[in-house]
């Protein structure tokens, strides 16, 4: 089990993230837009003035099961040791345990 303080880090991480997003796009397509090096610093000033944890890239895939961050399988969204648990045990469809 991950500690709790990590698990409410990346929940305050997703909500900074929601509230920015709108925000952080616009500066971002403006500053495709312009050619202007001056522009350009100024834009990428006011990114900069945001904060870090607003930005998608800080955030860090975790199982929902037990909030661990290592050895995290996408598709189902756990981590390899719930992933192995819940397959022996059946509670995953389309699942098998592979023997050749």
């Amino acid at each position: 089990m991950a500690k709790k303080n990590m698990i409410q880090r990346e929940l305050k991480r997703e909500k900074l993230k929601k509230k920015y997003y709108s925000k952080r796009l616009a500066i971002k397509q403006e500053l495709k837009k312009t050619n202007s090096f001056t522009d350009q610093m100024h834009l990428r000033q006011k990114l900069q003035e945001m904060p870090r944890n607003s930005a998608a890239v800080r955030g860090r895939n975790r199982c929902w099961f037990t909030g661990r961050s290592r050895g995290y399988y996408r598709d189902f969204g756990l981590s390899r040791h719930v992933f192995r648990e819940m397959s022996h045990e059946c509670l995953l469809p389309g699942i098998t345990k592979s023997s050749w």
